[in-house]
């Protein structure tokens, strides 16, 4: 809303201390700038708020150093949720489809997380909400961007066909696929993300670096001069998706005030869910989607980990009539809990690895 009162006061009155609005680095940056403050200013009184409703109960299967936390308030997803919608809404273009089956699929999966979230914490509903449901909302989300993108002309350049990281001439067509492939995409990340949500301060860091990834990738789709040297597709309209993503960056950061060891609050699903379909959403559009298992390689580990964890199990119960297991714990990170590493230790090494996976992720536009 800001930016279309600002290019109208440009366009009517043409002072030139305006005509940054019509950049994409300035938008990004105001964007970043308004999520983090939002998320910093609002965060102790949403916090005071929640400790007083919504206290997150200590898993029962949790390890022995979680079980000796005190019991937080969850929900923090909607302060993320928050903050990223208004300062989306200040700055971007938000008529822009992309920026708005963006936050459409970050307000849709937070909403399933807060229906989570809600029947553990006030309903006392041990799971909270069945995984079959979670699953239909996750599939009707990935149905919906599907399809919208599939028949409107504003998305003729992405249609079904996708580039292959490391490769410079190879693209996938995946034909009558592409609505399954957006499906999967968007459900196996935000149950990643989901996944690697148990330390204080993991699931925010990392995706916080997950998308400055994005945020680079769509700046670069959208700009034809860098998308052609970069032989990468040019998508008119995906440097919107930078502004987005920068919103989407700071205010996790900005959640990191309050959500760093030891935390005062907890994103939750709502939180946790909202921001793993962002990520697929994004990458879905500006076409990095077969990127995700190196640029979001943390959350691929801990996703890998707990499949591995069940087909193990499952596989040595058959065979020997005892499920033996690959791991102390699993996602991975309980792993090195179990094994004595201090919980900010195996944080800030995630950290490094996100680090490390996004500066390989770099190297694609190269190697290709």
């Amino acid at each position: 809303m800001l930016y279309y009162l600002l290019k109208y006061i440009n366009d009517v009155f043409d002072p030139p201390a305006l005509h940054v609005i019509e950049y994409l680095t300035f938008r990004a940056s105001a964007a970043a700038i308004t999520a983090l403050l939002i998320t910093i200013l609002a965060g102790p009184g949403f916090i005071r708020f929640l400790k007083a409703r919504f206290i997150e109960p200590i898993k029962e299967e949790a390890p022995p150093e979680h079980k000796k936390k005190k019991q937080l308030p969850t929900m923090g997803g909607v302060l993320i949720i928050f903050s990223i919608e208004v300062s989306v809404l200040l700055w971007s273009k938000f008529t822009d489809p992309h920026v708005w089956l963006i936050m459409l699929a970050i307000l849709w999966m937070g909403v399933i997380g807060f229906i989570d979230d809600y029947r553990k914490v006030v309903l006392k509903i041990k799971g909270g909400l069945s995984a079959r449901y979670k699953l239909i909302g996750q599939v009707s989300l990935g149905l919906l961007i599907g399809v919208y993108t599939s028949n409107d002309p504003a998305f003729y350049v992405l249609m079904s066909r996708t580039t292959v990281p490391f490769l410079k001439h190879l693209s996938i067509d995946y034909g009558v696929f592409y609505i399954p492939v957006v499906i999967f995409i968007i459900t196996a990340v935000s149950n990643a993300v989901n996944l690697t949500d148990g330390l204080d301060g993991l699931a925010a860091g990392s995706s916080a670096i997950v998308f400055i990834g994005l945020a680079g990738f769509s700046y670069l789709a959208g700009n034809a001069v860098y998308a052609v040297y970069l032989n990468i597709p040019f998508i008119p309209g995906a440097g919107e998706v930078a502004v987005v993503s920068m919103a989407i960056v700071m205010s996790c950061v900005g959640f990191l005030w309050f959500n760093t060891n030891p935390a005062e609050i907890i994103m939750g699903d709502t939180g946790s869910l909202a921001l793993g379909s962002g990520i697929a959403v994004i990458a879905l559009l500006i076409k990095q989607e077969l990127l995700l298992p190196l640029m979001a390689g943390v959350f691929f580990l801990e996703t890998l980990s707990v499949s591995l964890q069940v087909l193990y199990f499952k596989y040595t119960k058959m065979r020997t009539g005892e499920g033996k297991r690959i791991f102390l714990m699993a996602p991975l990170h309980h792993h090195f809990q179990l094994k004595g590493w201090a919980e900010q230790k195996i944080v800030i090494r995630f950290w490094i690895l996100t680090i490390l996976f996004f500066l390989a992720s770099l190297m694609t536009l190269k190697l290709r």
